[in-house]
């Protein structure tokens, strides 16, 4: 059995985070300019992109939210980021959002790696249940299941996409329980419940 290599994936502080929010805003219109539905419109400019990454370092400073990125040739290649859920209720889930990986640098598997590092901190973070949304029938959706998350269900032009069109959403998640050998054991608690 193959292991994804992991990435030299940088968990950003908010100083970082904000000092880099150029490189992470050229990212992320990168990814818009692909087609990504990732919550921004055709036309996103340099300035608004970095804004709206230097408006994450203060989640990020109350530990609301966890980043990483990674560098390569000075620039930000890839990113992915954990949203902590804060509700006393909520505090076993975490939402993954923002994985993106510069068209430059795909196919190298760090999509793939990103993810697996975002689950095991997760796991790290006491987390036993991740949650995403991903345009339905695009790439991103077929990473998802093919690195063992469930569909949850689609919600029919639930997002636009960067041309401003109603796209369906696929809703995932990923029970994250640690077996007794401290390997991660990916079935669902209520798959496990069933069992006799």
């Amino acid at each position: 059995m193959t292991t994804t290599p992991e990435p030299r994936a940088e968990r950003l502080t908010a100083e970082r985070l904000t000092s880099l929010a150029g490189e992470l805003g050229d990212l992320l219109i990168d990814a818009v300019d692909d087609g990504a539905s990732i919550g921004f419109l055709t036309g996103l400019d340099s300035d608004s992109a970095a804004r709206w990454w230097r408006d994450r370092a203060p989640d990020v400073a109350a530990g609301r939210r966890a980043t990483w990125a990674v560098r390569e040739a000075d620039r930000v290649t890839a990113t992915v980021s954990l949203a902590f859920a804060d509700k006393p209720n909520a505090r076993h889930r975490a939402e993954l959002v923002k994985l993106l990986v510069h068209r430059e640098a795909r196919g190298r598997g760090l999509g793939r790696a990103l993810l697996a590092l975002a689950e095991r901190e997760a796991v790290r973070a006491g987390r036993t249940l991740l949650l995403l949304d991903t345009e339905t029938d695009s790439p991103a959706e077929t990473l998802y299941v093919s690195a063992g998350w469930t569909r949850v269900g689609v919600v029919p032009d639930h997002a636009a996409d960067p041309a401003g069109v109603p796209r369906a959403s696929t809703f995932f998640y990923k029970s994250l329980v640690q077996g007794p050998d401290g390997a991660l054991d990916q079935v669902g608690r209520a798959d496990r419940a069933r069992r006799p």
